[in-house]
């Protein structure tokens, strides 16, 4: 009875029923409340009009609470036969498809409720008036009308939902159909009146189904049908057309970076020329000698951007040159780079530069030969790692932060490395570190402390979080890698492959065993069995505490490298306790790092030294 009426369906399910005067021919609607302090009055009026009142004892009255009439689609028939009230749009009135106004000029002053009337006979009348007989349901179809109140007057049928649609078909005289899971099948003869459709939220919606002769479903098709087409060809000449002039604009653009490749090339090769012009310049021919035309059996390793050969001069001295690959992101920026920076720097814990060679396309630098190669090749190998002790290890941790001091503060330039790791860490004959490999360090000006850069280089497990996620370096970017370094040195564990039953990286685990007090599972057995005395305890605690200090996830927490310095020397003997580092939640894994090469900026070093 109520189909589509805002807010009923609730009120029935609280206890809504209507109750029928027989002799006053009248209904009314009551509600049994568990509340009996609260009285309730609904009313029907011979319009239609619901109207919900509550007694205010206080006042001595009714007063309304709810009144079914919003707009003028409450009202009953308002848009006429066939017509569909929406409030949401102006006109309120509109015909169902299929049909057309009544009365043009009444409907053109707002008034629809002259309703509608069918353009095209069902075939099924058509066949009756030929006298050909039968319903026609071959020829009718229904058309779906989604979020619609149904009309008035339905009859009522038990039958399931997939028979509606046949027994409709059966009676020519059957216009309309719809289902609804408590009532079954309904269907409309003659006029639809007060099809109304609800913007509202929260009402039940119903599909009703008008019966329509082929030709007007078919339109619709048609239609659609015309419409996607144009669109679907529409899209294909637009993409066509954006292709074409995207390709044309690729190769003006890769015609004129050729140009630009090329003047700038001049520009760089004459730079290059001046510059090296400082340094002793070795030719192809001395050093393919040197290191026996490249022989396999030379090669000391390999370097993000190239091999590494040992060689020997003509004079007897041993050389280490690496010999940039044609195929690596190092073009003459990385290499000019490389060899203005060295060749300012005079540091004992820093690789010396003999000189460098630009011949035949070839661009090699000319090193100092270190014959303990680097120092990966020692603390991550099970045999060698048993070499150093304590007293060496303390050695190379307290030689790294004096070489990145004097990058740092002490040199003529101050310079940010940017790719420290234990394989750019170079060990001489007595082990002491030298820190090499200079092509991705950057020269900071008087008054400069920080830099952004677009292009990230380095090597995973060691890139500080505010240089691997935005691209921002620093000072405190070179303390990042060195807290890790030291880590690595004392643990004898590789940052970028370790992880423990806890799934937890060399950082995390750090962290973990710190926080526990149980910080000497960490140390490498190597050191832990054989250093008992309770001075290099001491020693090796105060080392894991400045390594914690150091990979503090916040540039602002960790320490500058001379504050590290005078840290390790005891200069200051109370040591701030470490916030938690970066990195700690998952570890960072790379499979079978041994042969592995970089590609590109990243760089991931074979263990081999040079």
């Amino acid at each position: 009875m109520f189909l589509g009426s805002i807010l009923m369906t609730a009120v029935y399910i609280d206890g809504f029923y209507v109750v029928a005067d027989n002799q006053q021919q009248t209904f009314y609607m009551a509600y049994e409340y568990s509340n009996d302090s609260m009285l309730i009055y609904c009313e029907l009026d011979s319009q239609g009009k619901f109207i919900e009142r509550r007694w205010d004892a206080g006042k001595g009255n009714w007063i309304n609470r709810y009144s079914s009439f919003q707009t003028d689609c409450d009202i009953y028939g308002y848009c006429g036969a066939f017509g569909i009230c929406d409030s949401s749009k102006r006109p309120f009135c509109s015909c169902i498809k299929g049909f057309k106004p009544r009365n043009i000029e009444e409907w053109s002053r707002g008034n629809g409720s002259s309703g509608c009337f069918r353009t095209t006979p069902l075939q099924c009348q058509r066949d009756n008036t030929n006298g050909s007989g039968g319903a026609g349901q071959g020829d009718d179809g229904f058309l779906k009308m989604m979020v619609k109140k149904v009309p008035t007057f339905p009859v009522r049928s038990s039958i399931i939902n997939g028979n509606c649609k046949d027994q409709c078909l059966e009676n020519c005289s059957c216009v309309a159909y719809a289902y609804d899971a408590g009532i079954g099948c309904m269907f409309w003869s003659g006029d639809l009146i007060d099809v109304q459709k609800f913007s509202t939220s929260g009402v039940d919606l119903y599909d009703l189904y008008i019966r329509l002769p082929s030709s007007e479903l078919d339109k619709g098709k048609n239609t659609k049908v015309i419409v996607i087409t144009t669109v679907i060809a529409g899209i294909v000449v637009i993409t066509i057309s954006a292709l074409f002039l995207w390709c044309r604009m690729a190769k003006q653009r890769e015609r004129n970076e050729k140009r630009k490749h090329i003047k700038h090339k001049i520009y760089r090769e004459n730079s290059i020329g001046v510059k090296l012009q400082q340094l002793p310049l070795f030719n192809f021919k001395q050093l393919a000698i040197a290191t026996n035309n490249f022989s396999h059996a030379k090669k000391l390793g390999q370097g993000g951007f190239g091999l590494v050969y040992k060689g020997i001069l003509d004079d007897g001295k041993e050389i280490a040159v690496k010999r940039l690959s044609k195929a690596s992101g190092q073009g003459l920026e990385e290499f000019v780079n490389e060899v203005v920076v060295i060749s300012k720097l005079q540091h004992r814990n820093l690789v010396r530069l003999f000189g460098c060679c630009v011949d035949r396309e070839e661009k090699m630098l000319v090193y100092e030969y270190m014959p303990n190669k680097s120092l990966d090749s020692f603390i991550f190998d099970p045999v060698k790692q048993k070499i150093l002790d304590w007293k060496k290890r303390f050695n190379i941790i307290e030689g790294i932060s004096r070489g990145l001091l004097y990058l740092h503060r002490d040199s003529r330039l101050r310079i940010i490395h940017r790719d420290l790791k234990a394989s750019n860490v170079l060990l001489d004959r007595e082990l002491n570190p030298k820190i090499s490999d200079f092509g991705m360090a950057r020269i900071f000006g008087g008054n400069e402390n920080q830099a952004n850069t677009k292009r990230v280089v380095g090597t995973y497990g060691y890139m500080s979080p505010e240089y691997a996620m935005r691209g921002q370096f620093s000072e405190k970017s070179d303390v990042f890698s060195y807290g890790v370094l030291l880590l690595e040195i004392i643990s004898g564990r590789r940052n970028i492959s370790f992880h423990n039953k806890d799934d937890l990286g060399l950082l995390g685990y750090a962290w973990k065993l710190w926080n526990e007090g149980n910080i000497w599972n960490l140390v490498d057995k190597a050191i832990s069995e054989s250093e008992s005395n309770s001075k290099n305890e001491k020693e090796i605690w105060r080392c894991i505490n400045v390594g914690l200090l150091c990979v503090q996830e916040y540039a602002n927490d960790r320490p500058t490298m001379s504050t590290v310095v005078s840290m390790l020397n005891s200069e200051i003997s109370d040591l701030k306790t470490p916030k938690q580092p970066a990195f700690t939640q998952a570890p960072l894994i790379i499979q079978d790092v041994k042969n592995t090469d970089s590609i590109n900026d990243v760089t991931l070093t074979k263990v081999n030294g040079r």
